[in-house]
This record gives C-alpha cells, structure tokens and sequence, in this order.
C-alpha cells in the first residue's frame, strides 16, 4: 500500500461540511473553536478548510469546504488536503460522495516530482476509508505517478532508449516479454515512417513490443507516441512551442501506465503494448515536408509538415498491431494543439467508430475522475488528406479541423479490428487542480484500465 495510505485505526477527523450544512455544524463545535472558525473566515465554501485545535493546542479536528452547488463536485477535492496538513494520520467524514476517488485524489494530490531535489519530510497520511480497497487504489496511483515521473524527466535523460528502459522495467515487474527493433532494423523490417522519423536524432528510433498473458484470452493492445522530443524536425518549433516538448512522449506514459494497472490486477487479457520509440532532430539525413514515406500498411505518405511527426510512427505501429486484429484496440499520442483548442488542457478528445465502445468510455471516463468527450470521425473531412503524388497527405489543406484529421489519417491504417479508440492527450497540467499537480499528466489509462476490468 502507498506511503500516503494507512490502515491504522484511528487519525484526525476530516470532517467534509458545505454552505448549506456549516450553519448545523457551527453550532456543534466549543465556543472557542467556533470563534477560531468564524475569525478565519471559514464558511463551508469549497476549496476552504480550516484547523480547529484542541485545549492543548494540537489539531482535533479538520473542517473541509465542498461544493453541493448543483454542478459536478470534484471527487478528487477532499484530496487536495494531502499538500496541505501537517505530518499526521487523518480520517475523511461527513459529506464524501466518493471515498474511493477521495482516496486516490488524495494520494494524486500528494505525488511529488524528486528526482532532482531533496525529498519531502513526513507527510500527511489517509486511514483507508471502509470499503476501499487501498491496494487497488495504490495500485492505480502508482501507475498514473510512474507516468507522470516519465514525462516529466527532461529530454537529456529520457530518449529513445530510457523509454524502452522503462517498459524492460515494467516487463520485469509484471513478468512479460519485451522485444525490440532499433536503428535500420526498422527498415529491414518493415517499420519505414518510424524510421524516417528518427533517423536525424544520434539517438536511434525503436518499436518496442511487450506482450503479457495467456495466449487464448481476448487480445487488448495499446500504442503509444513516445516522441522523445519533438523540435519540430525541419518545420523547427519556435522555442516557445518547444519548450514542453520533453512531454511528447506522454502518450507513451499514458499505455505504459495503463499496462501496468492492467498486469498488475491480473485482468484475464492477452495484453500487448506498442511504443514507438524515436526523437524528432534536424540534421542532414532528417526527412523533409514534400517527401514521400512508405508505410508498413502500404500506403504511400506525402509529407505535409515535419513537425506532425507523431501520427507517421503511430501509423506503423498501428498497421502491425491491426495486423492480428485485436478485441480491442486503444492509442494515446499527444498529438494536436488542435485539440487543445477545442477541449483544453484537461478534457482529450476521443475518437472511435464504435457506438458501443464510445458509449462505455465516457461512461467510465466520468466515472473514475479520468473525462474525455468524444470527438466525430467525420467522413466529408477525409478529402483534406488528398495527395496529388501519394495515396495520402498526413495533414489536412487549409489548417482547419486538425484534431479530427489527424484521427481520420490514423483510421486509414486501422481495418481488421472493430473496437478501435484514438486519444489525442495532452498530457500536462498547466496549473494545480485537486488531485492534478502542475506538471506530467496521466491522461486516459484509468479509464481503459477500468473499461478493460468491465469488459473481459
């Protein structure tokens, strides 16, 4: 069980009130803590909390502010109070809808990036609340941290081969089979756009493919863009642009995440996990906009713009996993500022053709705490990929619908397989929400992690 969690069986109360209930709850407390509440200015309102002390001094109890207003209260909100109190043991009461998500929240809320700084003295820790399970909760925390430490680790110290490194690691842990395919060995094999690609890093471009569990069980496979860094190749970023370019690889993060919560729960699945693994450089062997890239599918790829790099390596990636045509089929890729356009930074953009498997992941997505909105595969904008020298342009004409394009070039290499979903991540928080530091964000393993548990 996680650092933060314990099952012991008492701490200091939490005791969660609104507006609506702190009148009540006011005129429960000593006339001295209520005097202490009033003078801080604690209403009930959400985000607030306030400590009330003991005749000795010591904390006895918290009050915590949430939102009743009518709108969806954040079930990771109780969380947030891991970065707040001091060292100690506290218990979650009074009007939590959620003591699951509360508890993950809370151990979200408490992940702290040290790879590079003292860590933090004792924390504060949560009494497992009754009827959650704490080793699945930590089991599914850890997970979303260890995606959240590879995203945020700089580009000088995570490339091609510390990812490849880190799902070897994963293998190890769970017990699966890694294989690799790295440099010109892509080409022999069939691998050319992941090639083309990463050809221009001195850090060679890789496939990495792990494969865990029982051959006869239904296949579940995940792709994810692991974009090292991404300058833009010859189509250069400005720097602003590419000053977050080390989290490129969060799509990467997100499967990895989600293929360890997947193993490490046992879920009766043949998984497989696909990683294309390169750095988008400049140099004189980099591919260029107007080249034409051979594909493993056998489509022909005009190259719009050298800097939607990260839709050419999942392309392949993509054909090879279609290839045993899957029960279910998932990508995560940070993919489009499209996207982010639309949605923000909090809400990724999904794509399926499936009804049944679109209706189920925004089911699921809401209901761990882990949303996305479904965006249209829409048919007319298929056109905007027309090439006049290819079977297809990797970008659309005219700069309009990016997101939905880019997800419409991803379908073309996706035939055999029926339940396929496209996740265009951004994987960052720009700013701190409760349960969601600023920083390397786990975007939509959670919920595959939940929807692979509902549906095999």
């Amino acid at each position: 069980m996680h650092s933060l969690l314990t099952s012991t069986a008492a701490g200091i109360p939490v005791h969660a009130v609104s507006t609506g209930t702190w009148p009540a709850r006011l005129d429960q407390l000593s006339p001295a803590n209520r005097s202490f509440a009033l003078a801080q200015g604690f209403a009930g309102r959400a985000g607030q909390h306030c400590l009330l002390p003991d005749p000795q001094g010591a904390i006895a109890t918290v009050l915590l502010g949430v939102d009743t207003t009518g709108r969806r209260p954040d079930p990771f909100a109780p969380g947030r109070l891991a970065a707040l109190l001091p060292a100690g043991d506290y218990t979650l009461s009074g009007a939590i809808d959620d003591p699951a998500l509360a508890t993950l929240g809370w151990l979200l809320q408490g992940y702290r990036f040290d790879r590079y700084r003292k860590p933090n003295p004792a924390r504060a820790r949560l009494v497992v609340p009754d009827g959650v399970d704490g080793e699945e909760i930590s089991l599914i925390a850890e997970s979303a941290m260890l995606a959240r430490d590879l995203v945020n680790t700089p580009a000088n110290e995570l490339g091609p081969g510390e990812i490849e490194a880190a799902i070897r690691g994963l293998a190890a842990e769970c017990g699966a089979t890694v294989a690799s395919i790295v440099g010109d060995d892509l080409i022999a094999r069939n691998f050319p756009m992941i090639h083309a690609v990463g050809r221009a890093s001195t850090r060679a471009p890789r496939l990495v493919d792990l494969v865990w569990g029982g051959p006869a069980h239904p296949k579940v496979t995940l792709v994810g863009k692991g974009v090292a860094f991404d300058t833009g190749g010859l189509n250069l970023k400005p720097d602003a642009s590419m000053l977050l370019m080390k989290k490129d690889m969060g799509g990467a993060a997100a499967a990895i995440a989600a293929a360890r919560m997947i193993m490490l729960a046992k879920l009766p699945v043949r998984l497989r996990l696909l990683v294309p693994a390169v750095e988008n450089s400049v140099s004189g062997n980099a591919f260029r906009p107007g080249d034409v890239l051979a594909s493993r599918k056998g489509l022909s790829v005009e190259i719009g713009n050298t800097d939607a790099e990260g839709r050419l390596i999942l392309a392949d990636a993509l054909a090879l996993a279609d290839e045993e045509a899957p029960e279910l089929l998932v990508d995560f890729a940070t993919l489009t500022g499209a996207a982010r356009t639309a949605l923000g930074p909090d809400l990724p953009p999904f794509y399926t053709h499936d009804e049944s498997l679109a209706a189920e992941i925004a089911r699921l997505g809401m209901a761990v705490n882990d949303p996305v909105w479904r965006l249209p595969l829409w048919p007319p904008y298929d056109g905007l990929l027309d090439s006049k020298m290819a079977d297809v342009n990797h970008i659309s004409t005219g700069g309009m619908a990016g997101s939905v394009t880019a997800a419409l070039f991803l379908n073309r290499f996706v035939e055999k397989t029926q339940s396929y979903a496209h996740f265009d991540i951004y994987a960052w928080n720009p700013s701190a929400k409760p349960g969601r530091p600023e920083g390397g964000e786990c975007q939509g393993a959670r919920l595959i992690h939940a929807l692979v548990k509902q549906r095999f």
